[in-house]
């Protein structure tokens, strides 16, 4: 079962290409995603990368996390569900 990964306080200037380069010694990787800001077009310093089996990611979490990539101690651990919002304006069940 894939297994999505969160990669913290990474370069600027780190490319998805890299981050495959680096996770796919620990296993396969099925994708690599920068998160950049929508107004700058710039990095905002993390990244998630999604691993093909559980192992391979646990693996690829023990080494890496709080070690020196491309300038930066990344923080690597295991990627939690982003929360549901309720959509807007808060809880509207309470509508006169």
């Amino acid at each position: 079962m894939a297994k999505k990964i969160y990669v913290g306080n990474v370069s600027f200037s780190t490319t998805e290409s890299s981050l495959k380069n680096l996770f796919s010694q620990y296993g396969e990787v099925l994708s690599a995603n920068v998160v950049m800001d929508r107004v700058t077009g710039r990095s905002k310093g993390f990244a998630f990368v999604e691993m093909a089996d559980d192992a391979a990611a646990q693996s690829a979490i023990q080494a890496l996390d709080g070690k020196e990539f491309e300038g930066r101690q990344v923080r690597v651990n295991e990627a939690m569900d982003k929360p549901r919002s309720s959509g807007g304006y808060g809880d509207r069940s309470n509508r006169y």
